[in-house]
C-alpha cells in the first residue's frame, strides 16, 4: 500500500523532491493560498513548525489556485510572499491541484486515506490539513476552518509513538 513517502512533487524552483525523505517523521500536509481568509494560519503552521521541528514534524505547504482563484502568482512570488509575511521556512512546493482530471497524486492519495465531511472525498477549500504519522499511514484531515493550533494534542501524540521499524 502507498504511503505518502511515495510521492514526489516539484520544489518551488522546479526541482523534482521524493517524499522519501521525510520517512519516520510525521507531516502535517496543507493546501495553500496567499489571497485567502485563511491565509493568516501560515503564522500559525510556521509556529507548530518551528516548535515541533527538532523533534520530528515536517509541515509540507502546497499552494493551489482552485478555489476562488486565491493563489494566482508563480512560484517566486508565493515563495517572498509567505517569507516575508509569515517568515515561512517550512517547505513549500510548486502549485498544484488538489481536486479535478489533474488532481496531484499525493493529494489523490491523502483523499482516499481520509475522506471530509459526510465522507467526501474532495477538498472543499484552502488550508484544508492532513496529518500523517510516522509510518505514513493518514491519521485524519482537518477542515480549513480548524485552525493550526488546534492540531497541538493530535501532534504531540503521534510525536510520541515509537518510530516505525
Amino acid at each position: 500500500m502507498s504511503t505518502p513517502f511515495d510521492f514526489a512533487a516539484d520544489s518551488q524552483a522546479g526541482d523534482k523532491v521524493g517524499l522519501g525523505q521525510y520517512r519516520g517523521r510525521v507531516l502535517l500536509i496543507v493546501n495553500t493560498a496567499s489571497k485567502c481568509g485563511f491565509t493568516p494560519q501560515y503564522a500559525e503552521l510556521e509556529s507548530l513548525y518551528r516548535e515541533y521541528g527538532e523533534r520530528g514534524l515536517v509541515v509540507l505547504g502546497f499552494p493551489c489556485n482552485q478555489f476562488g482563484r486565491q493563489e494566482p502568482g508563480s512560484a517566486a512570488e508565493i515563495g517572498a510572499f509567505c517569507e516575508k509575511n509569515y517568515g515561512v521556512s517550512f517547505p513549500m512546493f510548486a502549485k498544484i491541484d488538489v481536486n479535478g482530471a489533474n488532481t496531484h497524486p499525493l493529494f489523490a492519495h491523502l483523499k482516499s486515506q481520509a475522506r471530509g465531511v459526510l465522507g467526501t472525498r474532495s477538498i472543499k477549500w484552502n488550508f484544508t490539513k492532513f496529518l500523517v504519522k510516522k509510518d505514513g499511514s493518514v491519521y485524519r484531515r482537518y477542515a480549513p476552518r480548524t485552525a493550526p493550533r488546534e492540531l497541538r494534542a493530535d501532534i504531540e501524540r503521534l510525536l510520541a509513538e515509537p518510530s516505525p521499524a
